[in-house]
């Protein structure tokens, strides 16, 4: 589905472009979707992820796409201006990462269940009911939409440990 396009870069922290709030996707965006989901889904299966939202890699727009691989098969999904219509006020923690800050996890606490109302690639109105992975996916992705990262949900503590531990990651890195 996706070796003939070429990935694109995923943007880290502390890009300020992850800090953005993204845009409703429009009419007139249709080709650049249709460009940019393939090429997404490219960029989040070689990282390796189970999603990627678009201020990831620099495209201000409200577009996600997820693949769980339930099953190790593919089942990817594409969101068009996702919004969750629906909480639980039960909740669950689960440990989380993401592609912007690769090799830091924490644990998250976040709705147990959720409603997300979406458009397909097709422009096709769709609504998801979610809970376990795929809520906490849904949820993280939506939250990079609003400029918002999984270390937000931390304590301030926490978050600054996490940020100062991918900085000196990234040094290292950037060394070798």
């Amino acid at each position: 589905m996706t070796a003939d396009v070429p990935p694109i870069p995923i943007l880290l922290v502390p890009d300020a472009r992850l800090r953005q709030k993204a845009r409703r996707v429009a009419a007139g965006d249709a080709d650049a979707v249709r460009s940019l989901v393939p090429r997404m889904f490219r960029s989040m299966y070689e990282a390796p992820g189970i999603g990627l939202a678009a201020p990831q890699v620099g495209q201000g727009l409200r577009l996600v796409v997820i693949d769980l691989q339930p099953n190790d098969a593919p089942a990817p999904m594409v969101l068009v201006n996702p919004e969750i219509v629906a909480a639980s006020t039960d909740e669950a923690t689960r440990e989380e990462g993401c592609l912007s800050l690769p090799g830091q996890y924490a644990e998250v606490t976040r709705p147990a269940r959720v409603k997300v109302r979406y458009q397909d690639e097709t422009g096709a109105k769709r609504e998801v009911e979610a809970d376990g992975l795929l809520a906490a996916c849904l949820q993280h992705e939506i939250d990079h939409l609003d400029g918002v990262l999984f270390v937000d949900h931390l304590s301030t503590l926490k978050r600054n440990m996490i940020l100062r531990k991918l900085a000196k990651d990234l040094k290292l890195k950037a060394r070798e």
